[in-house]
């Protein structure tokens, strides 16, 4: 997508130089900064501290961080030693050991010398299929978002949770796809933002990428959906996810339950915009999924940029306040209206999904 006007993905790189570059999305919306990725030690801290964040995007740099181990290791354990130690970086995103095991196994054959160069071609193979992937979410998308807007006989509202937005992915976005591709196409639609806390991805990514697209949008706080979907604010509530299972529960950022539960109490549909490396057909359903427990801190305190420009971090709570942080939460499959994929929308219902993707079902 654009960034100031300039067609930009989150993450590329200098094959030649062994060195993978990323936007560093900690400092977002206040600054935007490149950094670089010199080894497989940059890598895993990249995703550990969410300089890169999203299922997608998690498993495009965990494939870029094999190949930056192969361009300085050349020990005969070190695609096991570099698989390792990315897979344990971050638990929920089947993205991840998805991307993983198609590096391990395009590089385990080959003889040390040769897997340097395999290895960043098929990290790039990756990162260009995530853009055909979302792409498609997007085209698949925007014909039910003309659908629901023709019905409607006037402006869309939708609803999205957290950002599910071209930073979660190589380009495109999952959950954002639509609405970008909706947008350039002339369709007249408006963007509730939930700020999603505690890292407020809704606030500083996804604001700030819809902005940057011209997308019309409004930052809303987390409560505030059910609210607008009571008072017919709201037409259609899209979100990401970072893995779904094999009967269709969709797991996605903490609240994304709450929003589904809102949005059946009133009507409204809710689909969940996946592309197929987030399908988990080992798991049977979301009860399976283990869910990722990050620090306190994150709930405890708040970063923001000052009336002088400086970035500042600040305590909200009691010091002697303990606080839970899980990071994600599972929409069971029975509030979900649908999963825009990029081989259609489909139902998310086991045969459903067996249906469309047999290649995966079968594992």
């Amino acid at each position: 997508m654009r960034v100031n006007g300039v067609p930009t993905r989150t993450i590329w790189a200098d094959s030649q130089a062994a060195r993978v570059f990323i936007i560093d999305q900690t400092l977002l919306p206040h600054r935007y900064e490149i950094a670089m990725l010199a080894s497989v030690a940059d890598a895993v801290r990249a995703i550990s501290d969410m300089l890169v964040r999203g299922a997608p995007l998690i498993g495009a740099a965990a494939a870029y961080g094999v190949a930056l181990a192969m361009a300085s290791d050349a020990r005969d354990d070190s695609l096991d030693s570099a698989c390792a130690r990315l897979a344990a970086t971050r638990p929920t995103a089947v993205n991840l050991r998805w991307a993983l095991g198609e590096m391990r196994a395009a590089l385990a054959a080959l003889p040390v010398s040769a897997r340097r160069d395999a290895a960043f071609d098929h990290a790039a193979r990756i990162a260009d299929e995530d853009v055909a992937r979302n792409a498609a979410i997007g085209d698949h998308g925007l014909a039910l978002l003309r659908s629901l807007a023709e019905r409607k006989a006037g402006r869309l509202n939708i609803l999205t949770h957290c950002n599910a937005g071209w930073l979660a992915t190589v380009d495109w976005g999952t959950a954002t796809a639509p609405i970008y591709k909706a947008h350039d196409s002339g369709l007249d639609l408006h963007v509730f933002v939930d700020e999603t806390r505690p890292r407020n991805q809704g606030a500083s990514l996804t604001a700030w990428e819809l902005a940057q697209h011209g997308v019309p949008h409004t930052l809303i706080v987390d409560n505030a959906g059910g609210h607008l979907m009571q008072r017919g604010g709201v037409d259609v509530v899209i979100v990401g996810a970072d893995r779904v299972t094999a009967n269709g529960d969709v797991c996605n950022k903490i609240g994304t339950y709450l929003k589904a539960l809102a949005a059946h109490d009133n009507g409204i549909p809710f689909y969940a915009a996946v592309p197929s490396p987030t399908m988990d057909f080992t798991l049977a359903s979301g009860k399976d999924i283990p869910i990722e427990e990050r620090g306190a801190r994150e709930v405890t305190h708040l970063s923001g940029e000052t009336e002088d420009g400086r970035i500042e971090t600040i305590l909200i709570a009691p010091t002697a306040t303990p606080a839970a942080n899980p990071a994600f939460d599972v929409t069971p499959a029975r509030l979900v209206t649908g999963l825009i994929t990029e081989r259609g929308v489909i139902a998310a219902e086991t045969s459903a999904l067996a249906a469309v993707f047999p290649d995966l079902a079968r594992g």
